[in-house]
């Protein structure tokens, strides 16, 4: 039998479960080879055009569908959030760790379906040529428990395998037509909660035979995983992972009050979090973004403006001293709080954020405002999450025991 007709009998024995968009290309030529006999051009042929033209006639993909779209315009273009519908318990799960043991699979069933949410951010950057930023989910829900979070609020469901992360990028480039120039893991869900899945997705997101999104297009945000930061330092020491860019929330630099918003800093610390930050690998002098959302009457007093610049200060300093730099290691990023739903705080002023930004400038910290995006529709930052399942926490499923939450 040729290799070309053994593609039915892959199919039946399985092949299925070769979903390309979960692989990078030489993963994926490997596979295909064992199951269906194909040569590694025949494969690699077939990944660019299902990549490049988004062609998926034989080869085997589950692209999960396009659900929901909501649009909000913007003085740089149309903000675009869109919703994919997944399984709640992927029939593959057990491949990527999802709905592993406990019987967790059985409470992920009595969801029935879930739902992703990505968001399309239009950017005019200095050129003043268009582009977009694609916001993309790592879960569905999340575990950390920040209390100005919408997706907090629904506890954690379940972690997303690399071809739900991956086929975010898909539907936003051959689904809606809009092929993003950045992605961002700044959706649902803690992406140094599900480690391995994000850094897969990753790998296949950078491959020049797929996606090809330069890895320094690419960040990762994360609130402080010390045990995930660790792993992420280890993986930016190898070939092709040097340019990866890391942002983090900070949102309070006192640790009582961080505490109170963020219930990881309980166990994981600002000190701590400073001192893996100090000596954050420098490549291409890459900025160490810090974010830090801005909450009416919680975090936006004089006396935070000057924490933060304590917090950032030996961040910077070491920086300067082992590269000789003049310029500064952290950029702050201000974000104005966006209102989850039933929030207890309303969006802050104008002038209190430019107050803040002000006063951040003047003792040395370079800071910039995030500009507002999507708030009507609930797609800024903070915002993402199906309230129709608030609170309805699985098992705290995730595909890297070592980086589960502390008790």
């Amino acid at each position: 039998m040729q290799a070309p007709d053994r593609i039915s009998e892959a199919v039946q024995g399985g092949l299925e479960w070769v979903n390309a968009l979960s692989l990078d290309s030489e993963g994926f030529a490997a596979e295909m080879a064992f199951r269906a006999g194909w040569s590694r051009e025949k494969a690699i042929e077939r990944y660019r055009r299902l990549f490049r033209t988004g062609a998926t006639h034989g080869i085997g993909v589950r692209a999960d569908p396009v659900v929901r779209t909501e649009s909000e315009e913007s003085p740089e273009g149309e903000v675009l959030k869109f919703t994919q519908r997944i399984a709640a318990n992927p029939v593959d799960g057990s491949r990527w760790g999802v709905g592993a043991s406990g019987g967790s699979a059985e409470r992920l069933a009595a969801f029935g379906t879930l739902e992703t949410e990505s968001v399309l951010i239009p950017m005019i950057g200095r050129t003043g040529r268009s582009a977009h930023t694609l916001c993309v989910s790592s879960q569905v829900g999340c575990a950390m428990g920040c209390v100005f979070c919408e997706t907090a609020q629904m506890g954690l469901i379940r972690s997303l395998t690399p071809d739900e992360i991956v086929g975010q990028w898909f539907a936003a480039t051959h689904v809606l037509g809009r092929r993003p120039r950045n992605i961002v893991f700044m959706g649902m869900g803690e992406p140094l909660d599900n480690f391995d899945n994000v850094l897969r997705a990753i790998s296949v997101l950078k491959d020049h035979n797929g996606a090809a999104v330069p890895i320094s297009k690419i960040t990762v945000s994360t609130v402080g995983r010390l045990d995930g930061l660790g792993r992420l330092r280890e993986k930016l020491g190898e070939p092709g992972w040097h340019r990866l860019n890391l942002a983090v929330s900070v949102n309070a630099a006192d640790e009582a009050l961080r505490s109170s918003i963020m219930p990881v800093n309980r166990s994981m610390p600002l000190s701590r979090l400073r001192e893996a930050l100090v000596d954050w690998p420098v490549y291409g002098g890459g900025k160490l973004c810090l974010e830090y959302v801005l909450i009416p009457g919680v975090n936006d007093t004089m006396a935070d403006v000057h924490r933060v610049a304590e917090f950032v200060g030996p961040i910077d300093a070491h920086y300067r001293r082992s590269r000789g730099a003049a310029t500064p290691r952290c950029m702050l990023n201000v974000i104005p709080y966006n209102p989850r739903r039933d929030s207890p705080w309303p969006a802050p002023t104008e002038e209190s954020v430019d107050g803040f930004l002000g006063a951040l400038t003047a003792l040395g910290v370079y800071a910039k405002r995030r500009r507002t995006k999507g708030r009507r529709l609930m797609g800024a930052c903070g915002q993402l999450g199906n309230e129709a399942i608030r609170g309805r926490s699985s098992v705290g499923v995730t595909v890297s025991a070592s980086t589960r939450p502390a008790p």
